[in-house]
């Protein structure tokens, strides 16, 4: 499972927005040289901090409390099993959720329909896909994950009772969301399926035969 600690100002670790890594952050000042008191004066709006990764060491700057440089995405990066149809929205929706959240809910419920047909179903309504996924037994956490990202998704573009227009906290955790029902979903059960099927042949056979009694 893919790791990842949204960028926050002074937090010690997290994913560095160079290169990914989760890693202790150090924080600097920024000086300026006055050249009317010759001292060095700190530029209290300005911080920096510096990746620990030896493998990285990269500098990211802060104005105040923002992430100014590099000007990347604070949303978490989609699974690696992710299905390329689907995380090709994900990363759109990663591009664009800094200058609006509302158009990164809106292209991460395109990517949930997408997603549904790699569950099985139309990926045309997804409510009724849902409602077949809960009588197939779907977990009701992920129904909730199903839902809550895909009324999100819809207010975004049909706006009602949600605004998510300046809303980036909401946006960013429905980037978290799609990765847990991926997780759930998809990559959990191919894992079960993959070492299932490393058993001998023998133990294999053994399984059917107590099942069929």
């Amino acid at each position: 499972m893919y790791q990842y600690i949204t960028p926050s100002f002074k937090l010690a670790v997290f994913s560095c927005p160079h290169c990914n890594a989760i890693a202790h952050q150090e924080w600097s000042n920024v000086y300026l040289y006055n050249e009317y008191s010759e001292n060095y004066d700190v530029v209290d709006y300005l911080s920096l901090s510096f990746c620990g990764n030896p493998n990285c060491h990269e500098r990211a700057i802060w104005l105040k409390d923002k992430l100014m440089y590099p000007c990347l995405s604070t949303a978490p990066l989609p699974y690696d099993d992710m299905p390329s149809d689907v995380k090709e929205d994900f990363l759109e929706a990663r591009n664009v959720v800094e200058i609006s959240p509302r158009a990164a809910a809106a292209l991460l419920r395109l990517a949930l329909q997408k997603l549904m047909k790699h569950l099985g179903q139309e990926g045309k309504d997804i409510n009724k896909d849902i409602g077949e996924l809960v009588k197939k037994g779907l977990p009701v956490k992920i129904q909730e994950a199903l839902d809550s990202l895909r009324i999100y998704g819809n207010e975004a573009v049909h706006p009602g009772e949600i605004d998510l227009k300046d809303d980036k906290e909401t946006a960013l955790k429905l980037f978290k969301l799609l990765n847990i029902i991926v997780q759930d979903m998809i990559i959990q059960p191919k894992e079960i399926e993959d070492l299932f099927n490393r058993l001998p042949q023998l133990k294999l056979k053994g399984i059917k035969d107590r099942d069929k009694k």
